[in-house]
């Protein structure tokens, strides 16, 4: 049963149900949730918002709560002040979910994501306006998704094919920003921020007279004046919505700028350009590399890595290698030569052990032949086996590549399960 009460009545213990007014009015990530955080339950307290939905079947009423308090004061001695007594537990998040088990959550999101994104980018093109509330859920799907493991979202992402480029981009620099932001302990507020960044930064592409799917996210086969104006357009249509984080604004208008003063639109340069924007610049232009478009198969995402690490007039070198500690040096998805002469794709990863991911065999260099494939955790296999490097797949086109991955990363998942 759902009820409403205002924030002074809120305590510990209720389970939140909806917050009223504007999303960005209160400091949470999500609107429905347990709230059993002292700290959380201050800031909802000094927060703008005037009265919360609580969900009495899943959590404390107010009723409840007082009538509770009444008789704990009651039967405690005299001698043992309120503030002492018992605080009851409850139920915390599930712990990360295995890479294997994830995977088939985040295809719904997937779907769901894109269809959202779609239709954004399409009212966008048409003039019509967007709120935030408009793209929440997507954000609150795809957070949740890393919140359950940091890298099944992006790599089923880098492991399909489909879509429009531009849509799984959004959906992909959306997620590297999220996973970054939280690898790096921002703050609710600030993660979200991040998301709806990566999510809403090539908005502006709506916009142009260019058919979307033949551009997809190489920006080189734009003019100049319209690469400036994807990002003019963007952050004017966000202004205009009214309920845009300035932070998220500033990223869409900045993301294309680098720190040596060689981007656009307005060739600012060094620390004009915000931390946001930076992270901004640096998970687009890596799936930019390592995305397969309308111009062409991607790169490997190891190669792209190595490529903005050689770029450090333009990219934030120390955020760069935050991005790497958040995805791993061997992302997934990408192919990899190893020590025992076979080649492999990087299925998962391993947070403590950077350099050792879990990866699926395919091919043999010395037999020359496709392998019956095999999934080595190679931070567990007593140097049975290790990465020597990124493989050489000159041979496959961008089509034979995404089949291939998608089929190692489901042969992986099925070996698991």
């Amino acid at each position: 049963m759902l009820k409403r009460v205002t924030t002074s009545d809120i305590e510990l213990g209720m389970f939140i149900h909806k917050l009223e007014g504007s999303w960005f009015s209160h400091p949470f990530w999500k609107s429905k949730f347990l709230l059993d955080d002292p700290d959380m339950l201050a800031s909802l307290r000094e927060s703008n918002v005037d009265g919360v939905i609580i969900d009495v079947s899943r959590g404390n009423d107010v009723v409840e709560r007082q009538q509770r308090t009444l008789a704990r004061a009651a039967s405690a001695p005299a001698a043992i002040p309120p503030a002492a007594l018992a605080r009851p537990t409850f139920v915390r998040p599930p712990p990360t979910m295995p890479i294997t088990r994830e995977f088939g959550r985040a295809k719904r999101t997937m779907g769901d994501a894109l269809k959202v994104v779609g239709k954004t980018f399409i009212e966008a093109r048409l003039g019509k306006a967007i709120n935030a509330q408009d793209v929440e859920p997507v954000i609150d799907a795809i957070y949740a998704s890393v919140q359950r493991n940091l890298y099944a979202f992006n790599g089923l992402l880098r492991c399909q094919n489909g879509s429009e480029f531009i849509y799984r981009h959004s959906l992909a620099v959306s997620a590297l920003m999220i996973a970054m932001a939280r690898h790096m302990k921002f703050a609710p507020l600030d993660i979200r921020d991040a998301g709806m960044a990566g999510l809403l930064m090539d908005i502006g592409v709506g916009q142009l007279p260019v058919d979307l799917s033949a551009v997809g996210s190489d920006y080189a086969q734009l003019p100049p004046d319209l690469k400036d104006q994807h990002v003019l357009l963007g952050c004017s249509f966000l202004k205009a919505a009214g309920d845009i984080p300035a932070p998220v604004i500033s990223a869409v208008l900045q993301h294309h700028e680098r720190l040596d003063g060689s981007g656009y639109p307005h060739g600012i340069s060094g620390g004009a350009i915000d931390r946001l924007s930076r992270m901004a610049a640096i998970c687009d232009a890596y799936d930019t590399l390592a995305s397969s478009s309308g111009a062409g198969r991607g790169l490997d995402p190891a190669e792209a890595i190595s490529i903005l690490r050689a770029q450090p007039e333009k990219f934030d070198a120390t955020l760069l290698e935050k991005l790497v500690e958040t995805i791993g040096v061997y992302p997934v998805g990408a192919f990899v030569r190893m020590r025992s002469n076979r080649l492999a794709m990087v299925v998962d990863e391993d947070p403590s052990d950077p350099l050792s991911p879990t990866v699926r065999t395919f091919w043999s260099i010395d037999l020359g032949k496709r392998l019956k494939g095999k999934t080595i955790m190679l931070a567990q296999c007593f140097g049975e086996d290790a990465i020597e490097g990124i493989a050489d797949m000159n041979g496959f086109d961008a089509e034979e590549l995404d089949k291939l991955r998608e089929s190692l990363l489901n042969s992986a998942c099925r070996e698991v399960s």
